[in-house]
């Protein structure tokens, strides 16, 4: 949820389980009740009150946030982050004097709270007519790289647009915007969307659904080596929804690899599929939800599910993540099928051997080893260096086949998370004395 203001109290779940979610550039005048709500990223938004929390709940950048004081707990399960260290705030469609028009936000750094509740938003209106609109019966990726080609943004209407090839973005500071969840599905086993190594584009608003024929990824920003530096004008991916099966069988190597540099994601659910059609260990397929191979990449909010290596697999240096969920794959067929090699299973999130600069934090990484009794030997994977830094990570055991366990949280450090033990929670790592 973005770009709210909200006059009242608001009330985050309806009864029974809730599972996540992401609230950003809001103004809440009553306070927000959380309730059963198990993990949440707040960013940039002014707050009446905050009641509660569950496992992990996350505040960056957030006027009047919970108070965080003391032991990282399930009785205050709160990170807060003071300030925002660089976000351009969402794309927008909207009416301009009764004409359509896109609003593309400028970016800021160490905010803190909403981009507009103050007046005189800084950024740029871009007229519609600028703007190639797709329809999903009518455009094919032929029509929208034409229209790509020749300068234009792209505006996808909602539908599924089955893609033969890859659109290609080339031209820096294009904007790809989907309205009513468009939805991008590969037929040829290509990726769905390639984005250059260049500057200022803006991805936002798009669910990309696997073909069966694997891909190679579904969103690739930069080719492979991409070098270029992108401090100055970075592209932004919101709320970028990938799903691998459930819809029937699909197949994919890596669903999103990030190769450019200084990229900015701002919230994004990458998930292989646990139920629905075709969902199963050999029928929908993929090794990695993320892939990250730039310098200097930041994501808020992220939630990577299911994957069958590592969840998110990080290479880059001076990466920077804050507020992660993952689940571990459910339906791993035995403890021997899942093995990285040089220890007990595939870590939910990995930090490549080499990298010396790194810091996450607000991490929750939970276990329902439905199908076999697995286990993992660590939910993170990083290397010990000076500059990789943790911090409030956890493990949680939702369910699972008796003696499935992830045996510790971080490099060996913490408990096992089992079915007698259920939640592990680390503050920091290194561990601080």
């Amino acid at each position: 949820m973005r770009r709210m203001h909200i006059m009242s109290e608001l009330r985050l779940f309806i009864g029974g389980w809730a599972s996540g979610g992401f609230l950003s550039d809001s103004k809440i005048d009553g306070r927000v009740v959380p309730g059963s709500q198990q993990q949440w990223i707040t960013r940039n938004c002014e707050l009446g009150s905050w009641q509660g929390g569950v496992w992990n709940m996350a505040f960056m950048g957030v006027v009047n946030p919970p108070a965080a004081g003391g032991a990282w707990t399930n009785r205050q399960p709160h990170t807060v982050m003071e300030r925002t260290p660089v976000i351009a705030e969402k794309t927008f469609l909207f009416l301009d004097g009764g004409a359509y028009a896109v609003f593309l936000p400028d970016a800021k750094r160490d905010s803190i709270g909403t981009s507009w509740s103050k007046g005189n938003e800084a950024g740029k209106t871009v007229p519609l007519s600028q703007f190639y609109v797709a329809h999903e019966n009518t455009d094919t990726a032929a029509t929208m790289n034409a229209a790509l080609s020749e300068g234009k943004h792209l505006l996808l209407t909602p539908g599924v647009y089955k893609l033969n090839a890859s659109l290609k973005v080339t031209r820096p500071g294009t904007i790809v915007l989907g309205l009513g969840m468009a939805t991008l599905r590969p037929q040829n086993g290509t990726p769905a969307i390639e984005v250059a190594d260049i500057d200022g584009v803006r991805l936002a608003d798009l669910l990309i659904d696997a073909g069966e024929k694997e891909s190679p990824s579904l969103v690739q920003v930069g080719p492979p080596g991409s070098s270029a530096s992108h401090a100055a004008n970075p592209t932004y991916l919101y709320d970028i929804f990938c799903r691998v099966g459930g819809a029937g069988a699909a197949n994919v190597d890596k669903a999103v690899v990030i190769n450019s540099n200084d990229v900015v994601g701002d919230h994004a659910w990458i998930w292989r599929a646990d139920h629905g059609a075709g969902a199963g260990w050999t029928s929908s397929r993929g090794k990695n939800g993320l892939v990250v191979n730039g310098a200097n990449v930041r994501y808020y909010g992220l939630f990577v599910e299911h994957f069958q290596e590592y969840q998110t697999l990080w290479n880059g240096e001076n990466g920077q993540l804050y507020f992660y969920q993952c689940e571990l794959p459910y339906d791993i067929p035995s403890d021997a099928a899942w093995t990285s090699g040089h220890s007990k299973g595939w870590a939910g999130y990995k930090v490549a051997d080499n990298v010396k600069k790194h810091s996450a934090a607000a991490m929750g990484i939970y276990s329902y080893f439905r199908d076999a009794p697995a286990r993992l030997e660590n939910a993170i994977e990083a290397p010990d260096a000076p500059g990789v830094t943790f911090k409030n990570v956890m493990n949680f055991w939702l369910s699972g086949k008796d003696g499935s366990a992830v045996e510790h949280v971080i490099n060996g450090v913490g408990e096992a998370s089992t079915r007698s033990n259920r939640e592990v929670r680390v503050p920091s790592y290194p561990v601080k004395n």
